[in-house]
């Protein structure tokens, strides 16, 4: 039940309170049981966190979704390991805590580019957990959030036995949370954000036809959806109903087929492109450099026909985007193989869009969960983040929600706007403090024209986001070699007793 409490901290629930809450339910289970025992307490946390978060999946395949989360729940079968060997260190809840960002980064990079979609720090918006996400990043609010579970259930373990220390804690936890309110980066600041300079962005979400959750099937019904919005919003900048931007955000998938070799497909984004005469960020899917290959890709459309400036999907998805281990699994005839002819290549893009003089990170879909893909941007000068996601074949689901909260949670830790443009929901403006500043309805075709105001400072978490990571997971390890290694010596004399006595014998 712990597992899926911690999925009740997301959408569709988004019980924000029962995170901390499911942390310290599993660290109590797992005092005093045998490593064995204790894999196996992990295992059911993390099948039933899974399995809950990602019932979103289903729209994909039963298979995949039942394949994918004993996956991930493995890696909490190892968490529940390493917590039950820390629990004999002192300080126990610190060195809990670091175990557990240890296992988010594994998860989040391994296997197959791996899967941080089950990250605490996610749930955290609108907590006061998420304050802390401009200063230590992703990992240091997981950190904060398993250190929080962990003392409250040192708390409910010993605390009558040493009361003091459990008004300790207390008191550090009120003050520990207290110091972002007091204390904010100056790029979450209202007034300073008014004194710099703004861009206008159009975001368009064009729809789907039909259910909404077969883009494939209406690829060209989608691309003159967002061809004819487009020419529309000019033709109400042009009467002056809504103020010309500077340039417009069309989502991934925008177009299913490749533009500059589909004739009808390559003259509906020009028609758009001419008739609102900027720069137009269309979300396309593109030949590869060999025939069974494909590209993901943003295309900065400029009213020139040029479109030089492009970002390529960092992380495609294995088994939806991507087959790995192809050649071998060919072989075993399955059939859901056929659906993927082409695999996607991942781009290598670390350098912000210029799109008519604003730097922009850009992001897609799945890329928005993965710190590499947004922070290099950033680093290297990125203004503001634009998301372009489809999530068509999510319609429906919860998933549209997780992923919307995701990118609320990297507005904050960057303190950027982030704009995101997906082809039937969610599409909408995110304020560099995590509040959503416009978001348009599911299901429908409309655009938001938001000011966003183009921000050169870079928050702690982006600076320092990824050393945060390393040493807490060193730290992790550390102390998981230490407790290792303490148990083994226990064990040693009572091994050489039983030697001894079979000896004897």
């Amino acid at each position: 039940m712990a597992g899926v409490a911690a999925a009740g901290a997301s959408a569709p629930w988004e019980q924000r309170w029962l995170l901390p809450l499911a942390v310290a339910a599993l660290v109590l289970v797992l005092q005093r049981v045998s490593l064995r025992y204790a894999s196996l307490l992990g295992l059911l946390f993390g099948l039933g966190f899974t399995l809950a978060l990602t019932a979103w999946m289903r729209a994909v395949g039963t298979d995949a979704w039942l394949l994918l989360s004993p996956v991930v729940a493995a890696y909490y079968a190892l968490a529940a390991v390493g917590i039950v060997l820390v629990s004999r260190l002192r300080g126990w809840p610190w060195w809990t805590a670091c175990v557990w960002v240890t296992v988010e980064a594994a998860v989040s990079a391994w296997p197959l580019g791996g899967f941080p979609w089950t990250r605490l720090a996610w749930a955290t918006v609108d907590t006061p957990f998420a304050l802390w996400l401009p200063w230590v990043g992703a990992a240091g609010v997981s950190f904060l959030v398993a250190l929080t579970g962990a003392t409250l259930a040192w708390i409910l373990r010993e605390g009558k036995a040493r009361p003091a220390g459990a008004v300790v804690a207390i008191v550090a936890a009120l003050l520990v949370g207290s110091l972002p309110v007091l204390f904010r980066p100056e790029s979450l600041t209202s007034s300073w954000e008014a004194d710099r300079p703004t861009v206008t962005v159009a975001t368009v979400q064009g729809d789907v036809p039909g259910a909404g959750n077969d883009l494939v099937a209406f690829h060209e019904q989608v691309t003159e959806n967002h061809v004819r919005a487009t020419v529309d919003l000019a033709q109400r900048v042009r009467s002056g109903a809504v103020p010309r931007p500077d340039f417009v955000l069309w989502p991934e998938n925008s177009t299913a087929v490749d533009p500059f070799r589909d004739a009808q497909t390559n003259a509906g984004i020009t028609r758009a492109v001419t008739a609102i005469g900027v720069p137009v960020l269309v979300g396309a899917i593109v030949d590869g450099p060999r025939p069974d290959a494909v590209l993901n890709q943003g295309l900065v459309w400029l009213p020139d026909g040029s479109t030089e400036e492009r970002y390529t999907k960092r992380h495609p998805v294995p088994f939806g985007e991507y087959v790995p281990f192809r050649s071998q699994l060919s072989e075993l005839k399955i059939g859901r193989l056929d659906m993927i002819p082409r695999d996607m290549i991942a781009g290598t893009r670390t350098r912000p869009l210029d799109i008519a003089g604003t730097r922009v990170a850009d992001l897609i879909c799945f890329d928005v969960a993965f710190d590499d893909s947004v922070t290099a941007q950033i680093e290297n000068g990125g203004q503001m983040v634009t998301v372009q996601t489809s999530n068509a074949t999510f319609t429906g689901t919860a998933q549209l929600q997780q992923q919307f909260t995701i990118s609320r949670a990297r507005a904050m830790e960057t303190g950027r706007t982030v704009v995101v443009a997906s082809t039937n929901g969610i599409s909408g403006v995110i304020g560099p403090d995590g509040t959503v500043r416009d978001q348009l309805a599911p299901r429908t075709t409309d655009i938001a024209v938001a000011q966003v105001p183009l921000i050169d400072a870079q928050t702690p978490a982006v600076r320092y986001g990824s050393l945060i990571r390393r040493a807490l997971s060193l730290a992790g390890i550390a102390a998981l070699v230490t407790a290792a290694a303490a148990a083994a010596r226990r064990r040693l004399p009572r091994l050489r007793r039983l030697a001894a006595g079979v000896r004897a014998k």
